[in-house]
């Protein structure tokens, strides 16, 4: 599966991208065609899961798939707490830190370098889908991208969704740059989205989701959505498949994770 602009986007191989998540700090941008910086959180997603994090992760249900899932720290928060779940991103050197993050023995966890478009294990048998750190952005078309998580969900699964505060819905071709690469010169732009919790709502209704919740807690806004169900009673579900320990960059077809 593909769609525009988000197989494989530029900023992926971009120097000051792997080179903040090399050192675990930043400053780093991204910057649109006007000029208009938004800076990002390189230090947090770095550190561990913080309070915040902890709580959105406290309602996932079963099986997890962490889309852009950057250095891991929610990979490896769930994967500590016994979940099954796999972290997907388009850059290399994020997936070998979440990689790193997981270390070697028989845990839950795994990380696969992959676009969200492109074919990923266990599709539409998901229990829960993440879209945070502004994921929500990811390809420039948000009617795109929720309609690919509602086939990665199995029926009734769960959406948990990071949006910005206020009345936002806006796309923009915009460049990750550093210090240097935010007076000027950059790489090649990519289509990114912002989205308010109201316009994540609309758009989600026409993929199929209904709400059911919304949150903010430390200046960060989230909503719950539930994808529909084959049958008005699904439950969530009791137990959880396994991950594999293979944790590569790069693996092929679907090894990181049980086809159970």
């Amino acid at each position: 599966m593909s769609s525009p602009a988000a197989a494989r986007p530029a900023w992926a191989a971009a120097d000051p991208y792997a080179g903040a998540l090399r050192t675990g700090r930043g400053p780093l941008f991204l910057r649109r065609t006007d000029g208009w910086l938004l800076p990002l959180e390189v230090e947090r997603w770095c550190a561990g899961a913080d309070p915040v994090d902890r709580e959105v992760l406290d309602r996932c249900e079963g099986t997890v798939l962490d889309v852009g899932c950057g250095p891991g720290r929610l990979v490896a928060e769930l994967a500590a707490r016994g979940r099954t779940v796999l972290g997907v991103d388009v850059s290399d050197t994020a997936v070998r830190h979440t990689a790193r993050r997981l270390g070697p023995g028989p845990l839950t966890g795994g990380a696969l370098c992959r676009s969200v478009f492109e074919p990923l294990p266990r599709e539409g048998r998901w229990d829960t889908v993440l879209l945070l750190d502004g994921n929500v952005g990811i390809g420039g078309d948000p009617a795109a991208l929720l309609g690919r998580v509602a086939g990665l969900l199995r029926p009734g699964g769960l959406l948990v969704a990071e949006t910005v505060p206020g009345e936002v819905d806006e796309r923009a071709h915009v460049e990750v740059v550093d210090v240097l690469g935010a007076l000027g010169g950059g790489g090649t732009p990519f289509l990114w989205a912002r989205l308010g919790t109201p316009a994540l709502l609309r758009y989600a209704r026409g993929a199929g989701f209904r709400a059911v919740g919304q949150w903010e807690r430390g200046g960060r806004c989230f909503a719950a959505l539930r994808a529909r169900s084959a049958s008005s009673s699904a439950e969530p579900p009791k137990s959880t498949a396994v991950i594999s320990s293979q944790r590569s960059a790069k693996p092929s077809g679907d090894s990181p994770v049980a086809d159970r």
